[in-house]
């Protein structure tokens, strides 16, 4: 005999069967805000039963945050972080060694070298300044065409940067300089640049935004949101100094231990696939495997070749020291910490 009340039960015991059997991976990240959405939503249609559970922050806090719980990891994967603090969760045997399905066209340069890799690239992100040309020109401010120009007086009080303790982008601009001057050389012009720098803030796109909206004429920030302002109606100007471009490579690694393995590789299988590289197209001109980027109107055709050399060794492996003798120098300048 038909029992409505039975068919509901069983119904609801099947739904919630189904709601137990979906997989939430806990993924922290640095991403852009508005670069969660898409990204999430691919992964999940490609891969239905796994959810993903975003936390997100600046790359500094991020990193830190990872550090701190070592010996109790929160997450399961890290997807959209720097390089450099990879390297470090590496150092620290916090990641789990995965080759991803298509590690063969993933460039050299933008992967952890070991076999199999501790990390994997994703997409560059490089230094630019971020020039409002209305604003410097009713304060009579030339164009910078260099990180030397940034030194002279003329600018004093009218430049924001990240703060490299809290951001990855501030982080690639500082150790870029002292890799490329010299540590010497790079200290004494952190110290000129300083006596012109208005604020550091604690993120990486912030300076850039500040510059849009005309509250420093100029911001040291990184392309990607130099580009999406510009194509929006800012007036900027998107400037690479002629020294050559700090960069960093943002990457996916999974976190050792993780209880959802399985699902983890998976995600590490999806963001170096193709079809993760056609989102990361829609945002950097450089991607993690050679061929697929499309050049963006508003950077130069070589822009590529623009990057600096970059030892992720050398700045991951130095990044305590680094970062203590930066905030000794200049951290009075720092924007309070969002509370």
């Amino acid at each position: 005999m038909f029992k409505p009340a039975a068919l509901a039960a069983s119904l609801l015991l099947a739904l919630t069967a189904h709601a137990h059997a979906d997989t939430e991976l806990t993924v922290y990240t640095a991403l852009e805000v508005e670069q969660l959405k898409p990204y999430q939503a691919a992964f999940e249609q490609q891969n239905p039963g796994i959810t993903i559970k975003w936390v997100r922050d600046s790359t500094g806090i991020v990193t830190a945050k990872l550090l701190a719980e070592k010996a109790n990891p929160q997450a399961d994967v890290v997807w959209g972080l720097a390089g450099s603090s990879l390297a470090i969760l590496e150092q620290q045997g916090l990641l789990q060694p995965y080759a991803p399905a298509n590690l063969a066209q993933i460039g050299p340069r933008y992967r952890d070298a070991a076999t199999p890799p501790a990390w994997v690239g994703m997409d560059v992100w490089a230094a630019a300044i971020c020039f409002n040309t209305i604003e410097a020109a009713k304060q009579g401010l030339p164009r910078p065409t260099s990180w030397a120009d940034l030194t002279k007086p003329v600018y004093k009080g009218k430049i924001v940067m990240p703060n490299p303790a809290s951001s990855g982008t501030g982080y690639l601009d500082v150790s870029a300089w002292l890799q490329h001057f010299g540590e010497a050389q790079g200290w004494a012009y952190m110290d000129q640049l300083h006596q012109n720098i208005g604020q550091y803030t604690h993120s990486g796109s912030k300076p850039c935004k500040q510059a849009a909206a005309g509250e420093f004429p100029i911001g040291i920030s990184f392309e990607y949101p130099a580009v999406q302002l510009k194509r929006k109606g800012a007036p900027l100007d998107v400037v690479l100094p002629s020294e050559g471009l700090g960069w960093e490579i943002e990457a996916t690694g999974i976190i050792k231990g993780t209880p959802k393995l399985d699902a983890a590789r998976k995600l590490a299988d999806f963001s170096a696939s193709p079809a993760a590289m056609a989102l990361y197209r829609e945002n950097f001109a450089v991607l993690a495997q050679p061929g697929q980027a499309a050049p963006f109107a508003e950077l130069p055709a070589d822009y590529e070749q623009r990057l600096m050399k970059n030892d992720f060794a050398w700045a991951s492996g130095n990044r305590a020291r680094v970062l203590a003798e930066w905030r000794k120098r200049y951290d009075g300048k720092s924007e309070p910490l969002p509370q």
